[in-house]
């Protein structure tokens, strides 16, 4: 296989994070794997033929879309969507008519554009499930959407650009003899001497010490500070009690979307998080996972089995941000089958 990732974007929209994600993506599956750009068609040649056949060559397309995706006009003032010729039109609507997998990746807070909004042979896209990469969460965002990718991507050898930072010390040179000087070599007394005398004068100093140091008097039970499990803890609440305690998603609907938190405190910075999903008009016990809480979020990992005969498995990133009312809480899903990950966000509120 050719390129197996193909990454349409506009300039004037997501270049930087079009960009950002080409280092990544070529990071995990190796420079020939993924194709970004279709500055390198040669003149004379017909581009819509030269994107056609490069999409035909990947196996999953990532349509980069801002908030302005849909909406940036030309010089003319017309809707770039609305050209036949756009390179982006022509790009997605290549791989919808090869059925190559299409993956709408959000950015900027951008929503999925509607179905009368988009041109005739772009309709279905309004209909493919799409992955969101935010700032805060670039690294994580990424991972579930490069697991995705390993269904669609035959890759070749990765390739590491990440640069090497130095973890060692630096250690000067010893100081040299001033110019002109041989450094003595002749071993010398003094220092054997004056650690003789030291040695002798610190004897004498503890000998006098026992001897003559009144031994101490315990003081009242009444006086002695006891140091309490809270007090000893008070560090541990401090840093995670804008999350400890029950949490409940009003909006949560059957299909087996998370429902209910209960958070403890499991160690400084620590939390022990115990999830449920809701199956119908009942619940689904994810059971309890660890996170670490660093003073922003939490994010923990579920292996979630299907429910009914209809279900697959998933992997559920759960992310949890305290706000002023309660908790923001994102979900990231990522299948066992061939559909692409989808992303979704809650307001959790503590329960009555």
């Amino acid at each position: 296989m050719g390129r197996a990732i193909f990454i349409s974007y506009r300039r004037d929209d997501t270049e930087g994070e079009a960009g950002r994600l080409f280092d990544d993506l070529t990071r995990s599956f190796g420079e020939d794997s993924v194709f970004m750009d279709v500055s390198g068609i040669n003149p004379g040649a017909d581009f819509r033929k030269a994107i056609d056949e490069n999409v035909a060559s990947c196996g999953v397309l990532l349509a980069m879309i801002g908030p302005a995706w849909s909406s940036i006009t030309n010089s003319s003032g017309t809707r770039r969507l609305d050209d036949p010729n756009d390179f982006v039109r022509l790009e997605i609507a290549s791989a919808l008519a090869r059925n190559i997998a299409v993956i709408p990746v959000l950015v900027h807070d951008a929503k999925m554009p509607r179905p009368e909004d988009l041109p005739d042979n772009l309709k279905d896209l309004a209909f493919r499930n799409s992955v969101e990469i935010t700032h805060a969460r670039w690294s994580s965002d990424v991972q579930l959407l490069t697991q995705a990718l390993t269904r669609y991507v035959a890759a070749s050898a990765p390739t590491d650009t990440k640069p090497v930072h130095a973890t060692v010390a630096v250690q000067l040179p010893p100081p040299t003899a001033p110019a002109g000087k041989e450094p003595s070599i002749r071993p010398s007394g003094a220092p054997l001497k004056i650690g003789v005398g030291a040695a002798a004068v610190l004897a004498l100093g503890i000998v006098a010490y026992v001897m003559f140091h009144p031994k101490p008097v315990s003081a009242p039970s009444s006086q002695v500070p006891v140091q309490t499990p809270a007090s000893a803890n008070h560090g541990e609440s401090t840093a995670t009690n804008l999350l400890i305690g029950t949490w409940t998603n009003p909006a949560a609907r059957p299909n087996n979307q998370l429902e209910k938190l209960e958070i403890t405190s499991a160690g400084v910075q620590q939390v022990s998080i115990h999830a449920w999903g809701k199956c119908g008009e009942q619940e689904c016990d994810w059971g309890t996972q660890s996170a670490t809480f660093d003073g922003q979020q939490a994010q923990a990992n579920w292996q979630v089995a299907p429910n009914n005969a209809t279900a697959v498995a998933r992997t559920a990133t759960v992310t949890i941000t305290p706000v002023a009312d309660g908790l923001s809480v994102t979900i990231d899903n990522v299948f066992s089958d061939n559909r692409p990950p989808n992303h979704a966000k809650f307001r959790f509120v503590r329960a009555q």
